[in-house]
């Protein structure tokens, strides 16, 4: 049964993935996979800063592009 205390989950709200970039520091040579998925570009940005402060990408996956400070 689900919570009726929480909201539906849409997926297309979320348009910024954070990317934890092992290959960065040679740590991984598969594609890096999606960690979290924001709606807010600064939350994802915080998310990365601080999860993995010298290697995280925040990708728009509309465009595609990366999303910088």
């Amino acid at each position: 049964m689900p919570n009726p205390y929480l909201a539906p989950i849409n997926p297309a709200n979320y348009r910024y993935a954070v990317h934890c970039c092992g290959y960065k520091w040679e740590l991984d040579y598969q594609p890096d996979l999606a960690v979290a998925l924001f709606a807010d570009p600064a939350m994802a940005l915080r998310f990365g800063q601080l999860m993995w402060p010298s290697t995280y990408e925040v990708i728009d996956r509309t465009t595609g592009e990366q999303v910088c400070a």
